[in-house]
């Protein structure tokens, strides 16, 4: 129970790291385990070959002294006085008497035939795992590992010793007839070792830490990546939570616009040529003919007004037919269809665009120019009107301009539901809406993207 709280809790608080935290978390502790597991093995393998580097030479250079002066072991495993002085002088002077602190020679059974110590001649102790494996024709190594229950002179010594069992073997059959057993000063050997164990470990340390620190960079790179990324995606994910509520916003405050265009306009049209047709004027006998002909006349005018309206009203929501038209002929169409119903002139710079359009970007390229020219035919008296349309690189960029007196940008906000929904729609496609105005005009500036038409 407590140690699933503690993995929770444990889990918990890894999962609010970064990837990068993690991974220096995790991937240290790796690394600082495999560093540790490849230095111990590493300096282990130098160690076990240097040391049985230095015990096969020097079980060479004593086998090739000791082996004349041995009789034929085969026959005769005692050693006569002449051997024993000949062996003690020549383990005891010179470069071997120095390098040796002991020496003895044991035949199979577990005999010490010789032993510089003369307290341990022909004493018998049962062969341990080294000798057997000596009589087995395998040259053993230790250092400064001295545990036979013989050795009691070599461990009170108190100083590094490389312990040898080296296998005496007959010249003519090679068979093992005895093994020599010696322990040789390893002060030297010790320093050596130290130095193999010290580089060694240097060497994995920086290894690891260079590859540690190589695959940390790319992780931190990518982590640093990544939380962009996801810092963009949650920003996206906002803008089109927001664009989703403003769509929502804007289309109500669209419908209740619609609604007052249609109850100002065309309804109280309607409205008063009705109350003409019930008038008692019109319904009356007495009203002479030309008074009738007068009233019909205004109320058909009524009418007439009332339809105009409406048309007005629909022709603003419903687009022409504009999927198969080039994004040059798209705006210029837009701008056709403002010169006809409001009578002037725009001025206009189009452009050929080498790249194919969705319909998409299409139609916002329509609403782009139908709102700019609508609103400067209201609030800047249509003076100056002009249209452009142009290429630069993978975008396409319009821009609608006048000539009137500006306007505040405050008003591009909620409450301003042609510019908004505008700036909502091309943002919506990853464009971007610019306006600039002043005493001495407008211009409105719309940024999109080119999408091929393969892509849709």
């Amino acid at each position: 129970m407590l140690g699933g709280e503690i993995a929770r809790l444990s889990s918990k608080a890894l999962g609010s790291l970064s990837l990068a935290q993690q991974f220096f978390l995790a991937g240290g502790l790796v690394s600082l385990c495999g560093t540790v597991l490849i230095g111990v093995f590493v300096t282990g393998q130098i160690v076990e070959t240097v040391t049985r580097n230095a015990g096969s030479t020097t079980a060479l250079y004593v086998d090739s002294i000791i082996a004349p002066i041995l009789p034929d072991l085969t026959r005769s495993t005692k050693l006569d006085d002449s051997i024993e002085r000949t062996l003690d002088e020549t383990l005891g002077q010179g470069a071997l008497g120095r390098r040796l602190v002991s020496f003895r020679l044991w035949t199979e059974d577990g005999t010490i035939i010789y032993s510089n110590d003369k307290r341990l001649m022909n004493m018998v102790v049962p062969p341990g795992e080294n000798r057997k494996k000596a009589f087995a024709g395998q040259l053993v190594v230790h250092f400064d590992e001295v545990g036979d229950p013989e050795s009691d002179a070599e461990r009170a010594l108190g100083e590094p010793l490389l312990e040898i069992y080296n296998p005496i073997l007959q010249p003519w059959s090679g068979e093992v007839v005895a093994v020599a057993e010696f322990y040789e000063r390893a002060v030297d050997l010790e320093r050596s070792l130290a130095r193999a164990r010290l580089k060694s470990w240097i060497v994995v340390i920086a290894v690891a830490s260079a590859f540690f620190a190589i695959l940390s960079t790319i992780v931190l790179k990518g982590s640093r990546m990544i939380r962009r990324q996801l810092s963009e995606i949650e920003n996206l994910a906002r803008r089109l939570q927001k664009g989703s509520q403003r769509s929502v916003a804007l289309n109500e405050r669209l419908l209740r616009k619609i609604g007052a265009d249609l109850h100002d306009g065309p309804a109280q049209l309607i409205a008063y040529a009705a109350l003409r047709v019930d008038s008692e004027k019109f319904l009356s006998d007495q009203t002479s003919r030309a008074e009738r002909e007068s009233e019909t006349t205004t109320i058909k005018a009524s009418l007439d007004e009332a339809i105009r309206d409406i048309r007005n009203i629909c022709r603003g929501l419903v687009l022409p037919d504009i999927e198969n038209l080039p994004i040059e002929d798209v705006v210029g169409r837009a701008i056709e269809h403002y010169q006809s119903r409001a009578g002037t002139r725009v001025t206009t710079s189009i452009e050929d665009v080498d790249a194919k359009v969705g319909v998409p970007v299409k139609i916002c390229a329509y609403r782009f120019v139908q709102e700019g020219l609508n609103n400067g035919w209201r609030h800047a008296a249509a003076a100056d009107q002009s249209v452009s349309l142009r290429q630069e690189g993978a975008q396409i960029v319009a821009i609608v301009s006048d000539a009137g007196s500006g306007f505040s940008l405050d008003e591009i906000g909620p409450d301003c539901i042609g510019l908004s929904g505008l700036k909502e729609r091309i943002e919506s496609l990853g464009g971007r809406f610019e306006v600039r105005t002043s005493s001495n005009g407008t211009h409105l500036t719309m940024r999109l993207d080119t999408i091929d038409v393969s892509d849709q």
